[in-house]
């Protein structure tokens, strides 16, 4: 796929030197297992580039939208919180919305995302997107195949006035096999932590995986544009998968790191005859 435009044909990828080494990699994926304190080592240091980018991001102004699509359990919340938890949330905002109401069923269909789009100094991550028309919508039926059709229609010229207005649009697919889709669904419905995140239109979403392969296909065939590319993984190892689109993200934006200043703490004050009160603090209680 091609890197990420600008709104003029100029690719956003850093440096401008050609292939991203991510190229080649993505198309090698490994075998081996990875450890978890490999894995939380990478990490680590991703999430500091992360937090080089927000800085950056803060700086200069820059505008950033992120979309995240894919298959059900394919990790796309996993991949989110590892990408925010560790920068502020007023910069890395994260825009998961609800079904529609009938106001906004009423609206031009695009119409309820465009007020969560970044302003300046913001990075906008969708958990979900306006390619709900695309895939569940058309999929499920919630839709009329000539709305479907008309969004594929739309959706190029729509992404092009984003990135045309100064907005970095990078779209993510995470795919996942039907083994591993069903193992990780499985997980959902017996472990108490995870139950929330299987409603029932998964449930019956499940059996129709070759209606959402055959949606996904001509999804990609309408909207994966020089502009605004589509860039795929298959993420059933999840460990990688958020390392790779992590790394993927801070490759294709071109941040420069802010040079930190020395921090020095200050001394307390002097409390002055400051005494500590003898109030009833109603504590919480010391369980564990």
């Amino acid at each position: 796929m091609d890197n990420v435009s600008t709104g003029d044909g100029k690719g956003r990828s850093k440096g401008n030197k050609g292939k991203s080494k991510h190229d080649k990699a993505s198309h090698e994926p490994s075998s081996e297992k990875m450890s978890g304190k490999d894995y939380e080592k990478a990490l680590e240091k991703l999430q500091g580039d992360l937090v080089q980018l927000q800085l950056w991001v803060k700086r200069t102004g820059a505008k950033v939208c992120i979309v995240f699509e894919g298959r059900d359990g394919a990790g796309k919340g996993g991949t989110i919180k590892a990408l925010t938890e560790r920068t502020s949330p007023r910069v890395f905002r994260v825009i998961a919305l609800p079904a529609p109401t009938e106001r906004e069923k009423s609206q031009m269909y695009a119409q309820r995302y465009m007020p969560h789009f970044p302003a300046a100094g913001e990075i906008v991550i969708f958990d979900r997107s306006w390619y709900n028309r695309a895939g569940v919508e058309r999929v499920m039926g919630f839709c009329t195949e000539e709305q479907a059709q008309g969004f594929l229609k739309m959706a190029p010229a729509f992404e092009r006035v984003m990135v045309d207005s100064g907005i970095i649009l990078l779209k993510y697919w995470l795919d996942v096999t039907q083994e591993e889709q069903t193992r990780r669904i499985k997980q959902r419905i017996d472990d108490p932590r995870k139950i929330w995140k299987l409603s029932p239109m998964d449930v019956e979403s499940y059996s129709r995986w070759y209606d959402y392969s055959r949606a996904r296909d001509d999804m990609f065939a309408a909207t994966d544009t020089s502009w605004a590319p589509w860039y795929f993984i298959q993420s059933d190892d999840k460990k990688r998968t958020r390392l790779n689109i992590i790394s993927h993200i801070l490759e294709a934006i071109p941040y420069e790191k802010t040079k930190r200043e020395k921090i020095e703490l200050p001394k307390r004050q002097k409390p002055k005859g400051y005494v500590e009160p003898h109030y009833p603090f109603r504590e919480v209680p010391r369980v564990f």
